[in-house]
């Protein structure tokens, strides 16, 4: 076995006491989606992350969200506009719409719109946190998810400077089971070791995870972190380093249904150090953000394939019936 040399934990860090049994042991599928059902039942305030923040720009972009086709852009002070992609006079794509000030032109008969409903077309909630842009659909589809509507999506806290990295993908899937590959940590040594020298769960709670995780940097260096897993919405998992190098950094993901058995995959890396070099990798974020995205792309490669062949399975798990008064349920 090669050698493993870590650094940027301390001695006597909390969890240490854990279960010597093997990964498969632990990864218990019963607790795993006990953990699924509780994340699931969160409010969830009928927010959806959409994109990066820079990926919306002055030019109308499309986007599917929830079976919603939907159109989003940038007025000249910044803020986020979201409005059906369909225009309301003959169904024209507004994504090929021309922006004349702040409002869309229909590329068919040039029919302007802009914050102002017409007819059933009208404009959504959106949210810029500075890192992503979010929409919150109607309050009628809020309802029918069960979700009171709020006035800015549930966010887990963040680090106040940080290096930031968004990557997206789409899945075939659904939201569930990319937070159920999140709620399974001990895969992570075992399908990412090109990643992950070394990890180990020191606390399995009901709604936190608690692990000890080396990440390679060359060869056999590792640092060696610890970092919780929690869900702050039923359509995020949020890492949060807590012990070891970069405390306060989180790893937020985010899984936005796009419509039926198909969702979209946004993470977001902020990194933060309290190392005094920080600050001029801060200057360089434009130089940085291309690395963070490639190590977290390289990762989600492998884990859609997980969260989509356990979408498959799930597909094709037999249905049971149980008979009561005569019918079958």
């Amino acid at each position: 076995m090669t050698r493993l040399y870590t650094f940027g934990n301390t001695p006597g860090a909390p969890g240490e006491a854990h279960s010597e049994a093997p990964d498969w042991v632990q990864a218990n599928p019963g607790r795993i989606d006990k953990a699924l059902q509780r994340a699931l039942a969160l409010p969830g305030g009928g927010w959806f992350a959409v994109d990066a923040r820079d990926q919306i720009g002055r030019a109308p972009r499309a986007y599917a969200v929830d079976g919603h086709e939907l159109v989003l852009w940038r007025t000249f002070d910044g803020s986020v506009r979201a409005a059906p992609e369909a225009c309301p006079h003959m169904g024209a794509s507004l994504a090929c719409a021309k922006v004349r000030g702040d409002n869309l032109v229909c590329p068919w008969h040039g029919l302007e719109l802009g914050d102002e409903p017409h007819g059933r077309w009208r404009p959504l909630p959106t949210h810029d946190d500075g890192v992503l842009v979010w929409v919150r659909l109607s309050e009628e589809t809020a309802h029918t998810l069960g979700e009171a509507p709020t006035s800015a999506p549930i966010l887990a806290p963040r680090p106040a400077r940080f290096l930031s990295g968004v990557v997206r993908m789409e899945a075939e899937c659904d939201p569930s089971d990319i937070l159920a590959n999140r709620l399974d940590p001990w895969h992570g040594a075992h399908y990412h070791p090109h990643s992950f020298a070394r990890l180990k769960v020191l606390a399995d709670e009901p709604d936190l995870l608690l692990v000890r995780v080396a990440y390679r940097v060359f060869g056999p260096l590792a640092v060696e972190v610890d970092a919780t897993f929690h869900c702050p919405d039923p359509r995020t998992i949020v890492m949060t380093i807590v012990g070891g190098e970069g405390v306060g950094s989180v790893v937020e993901t985010h899984a936005t249904p796009l419509g039926p058995g198909r969702c979209a995959v946004l993470e977001a890396t902020l990194a933060t150090s309290e190392r005094p070099g920080f600050k001029w990798a801060l200057g360089a974020n434009w130089l940085l953000r291309p690395l963070i995205e490639r190590r977290a792309a390289r990762l989600w490669v492998e884990d859609v394939a997980y969260a989509e062949r356990r979408f498959r399975q799930r597909a094709r798990a037999p249905v049971r019936l149980r008979t009561i008064r005569g019918e079958a349920e």
